[in-house]
């Protein structure tokens, strides 16, 4: 056994492996990814661009979209970049800073995502449900202080995963993934785990799910409040 996986201190670097057992196909496995990587640069940027000049698109609906595309390309950068690095050259290694940044920008964006995606919900069911109070209850301020939430509650819930990673002794710096995830860096550690595995399980696994049931119930009553319309074509133009 080599004098580095002896240690038991803060590596230096780890590996990342990519898919285990599908080495040798890493090539045309990265075909897929970097063609709806290219796509999802140029859907984005597109899409930035076009609500940016447009001033008839600064309301809240589009207001909201630019902040799911921004974190769309947030998540997709953090991870595909080094994905292929390590698909086309073999580039495997990350230092454990890098790998610490990387694991906080995928989960802190995955968590902003549902924020933002539980606020586009929110904005359909007062858009429907009360069509009249609207221009009250999103306002640009309340649409600033939405994104500025999410940003605050996906920070307060994922930085403490940067501690609880740094206080553990590593045994091991071999990740076999294509990038670097909580529970994947503190299983290398040669301690106990478990705040580890409880707090990156079930903390982020319990708020996301709290927003996808409030997500639900908005999209319910919207489609009440569409049953309810007598007018097809009002139906329709709801929908």
């Amino acid at each position: 056994m080599s004098p580095f996986n002896l240690t038991s201190s803060t590596p230096a670097t780890f590996i990342l492996t990519g898919i285990p057992g599908m080495e040798q196909l890493h090539v045309w496995i990265s075909i897929p990814f970097c063609s709806m990587y290219l796509a999802a640069l140029l859907g984005n940027v597109v899409l930035l661009f076009t609500i940016w000049t447009e001033r008839s698109l600064h309301q809240p609906m589009y207001l909201f979209l630019s902040m799911l595309a921004i974190t769309d390309l947030t998540l997709s950068t953090t991870a595909v970049p080094k994905m292929l690095a390590l698909f086309w050259f073999r580039a495997g290694e990350i230092s454990f800073g890098a790998c610490l940044t990387q694991m906080f920008f995928l989960h802190f964006t995955c968590l902003a995502e549902s924020v933002i995606l539980l606020a586009m919900a929110l904005d359909r069911f007062v858009a429907i449900c009360f069509p009249l109070r609207y221009g009250v209850v999103l306002t640009p301020s309340a649409v600033a202080k939405t994104g500025l939430a999410a940003l605050l509650r996906s920070f307060c819930i994922i930085f403490p995963c940067i501690f609880l990673l740094r206080r553990l002794p590593f045994c091991g710096h071999v990740i076999p993934h294509t990038y670097c995830e909580h529970i994947g860096i503190a299983r290398l550690a040669c301690a106990d785990i478990s705040v580890n595995v409880w707090y990156g399980l079930m903390v982020p696994f319990t708020v996301v799910m709290l927003d996808l049931v409030l997500i639900a119930v908005s999209y319910g009553f919207i489609l009440l409040a569409l049953s309810r319309l007598l007018s097809r074509a009002a139906r329709h133009q709801a929908f």
